[in-house]
């Protein structure tokens, strides 16, 4: 029996706008025994041997072109991901991430050699975005702007992924702030993809370390281009007991912000023993804030610490002062500091 649980929900929808859904997704449950089935309600398993993988493709290329691309690597991955390959794969995190690498590349050759053969289907291209959950880590990767977030009640909503897009530039260069860029004009120009007949398509990778309650979710710009993270996280802590729930209501809150685009979420809710979770290493704790949207409950606890902090320093420096210069004002002071530790304490 595994130490690790994990329930999938998937779907998608094709908006309010539009007429053909040119996204696509996959989940598999039991990498094992390649079982891609999702369940349609909520259903707890043990994580196998070769994990969980769940994956969203967003097409791109008007009339049925976009759709053939995201089917074109959906189809690549289930492929790739067979219980022969997986056993050389798994060895170690490198071999793990290369091959999740390789996957993306082989589904972007196979997307342009289709393009050559069927000249209905030149300019298609799709983002993609994988998150494989095994042992005790979930290795993400991506090309384009489709993303992978984490969900955890104790640390609010992260995101893995850093979107392939001409607006993101910008935000590296410090020349929009991650507000703005939501709202932008061009935050649907991106910079990477599968199929792109001048580059080769370079995905990047990144691992996550487990912790119990952590929900995994995959989804196209359909979700994030309309709704902000922080709508996001509201939804997902609202429903995080029931997966199945949860993406049918993150489906409507992006249908409820205008639904101009296909939508498409897949979710992967984890649960684990404490005493399987794994101490959280120096480069974790620095990076686990990268992306992350804060509960407002936590970031008011870190905006009063701030400020008692600041005022205990300026105290410091006043006590020091009156320590050579002031004794009654020292005693003063001094009794304050202590009352002030006790009721922040409490």
């Amino acid at each position: 029996m595994s130490d690790i649980k994990i329930k999938l929900a998937a779907g998608t929808n094709v908006g309010l706008i539009r007429t053909n859904n040119e996204d696509n997704f996959v989940a598999s449950r039991d990498l094992t025994v390649s079982d891609w089935t999702i369940p349609q309600v909520d259903e707890t398993i043990d994580l196998g041997q070769y994990g969980a993988l769940l994956v969203v493709a967003d097409g791109m290329g008007g009339a049925n072109a976009g759709e053939v691309a995201s089917a074109i690597a959906i189809e690549t991955v289930q492929l790739a991901f067979t219980a022969e390959r997986l056993e050389e794969a798994v060895k170690t995190e490198e071999s793990t991430l290369q091959f999740m690498v390789d996957t993306v590349k082989s589904a972007d050759l196979n997307i342009l050699n289709r393009s050559k053969e069927d000249s209905s289907t030149q300019g298609m291209g799709t983002t993609i975005v994988l998150a494989w959950i095994l042992n005790q880590h979930a290795y993400v990767c991506w090309c384009g702007d489709s993303r992978c977030y984490v969900f955890n009640p104790n640390l609010g909503l992260t995101r893995l992924s850093k979107d392939h897009s001409y607006v993101q530039e910008l935000v590296d260069k410090g020349e929009l702030t991650e507000e703005n860029a939501h709202d932008h004009p061009y935050s649907n120009v991106i910079t990477r993809c599968l199929g792109d007949t001048q580059n080769r398509a370079v995905p990047d990778t990144r691992i996550h370390q487990l912790r119990n309650g952590d929900i995994f979710l995959l989804c196209s710009d359909g979700l994030c281009g309309l709704c902000r993270d922080g709508e996001i996280m509201d939804v997902i802590s609202e429903h995080k007991d029931d997966v199945n729930e949860c993406k049918n209501e993150l489906i409507s809150a992006a249908l409820n912000a205008g639904g101009y685009d296909n939508v498409t979420v897949v979710l992967g809710a984890v649960a684990m023993d404490e005493s399987q979770e794994e101490k959280e290493d120096d480069e974790n704790a620095a990076t686990s804030d990268m992306g992350r949207t804060i509960p407002a409950k936590t970031r008011h606890r870190h905006t009063l610490l701030k400020v008692v902090l600041g005022l205990l320093l300026l105290l410091i420096v006043f006590g020091i002062y009156a320590y050579f210069f002031n004794q009654p004002l020292y005693d003063r002071i001094v009794a304050y500091v202590s009352t002030l530790l006790v009721r922040f304490k409490s």
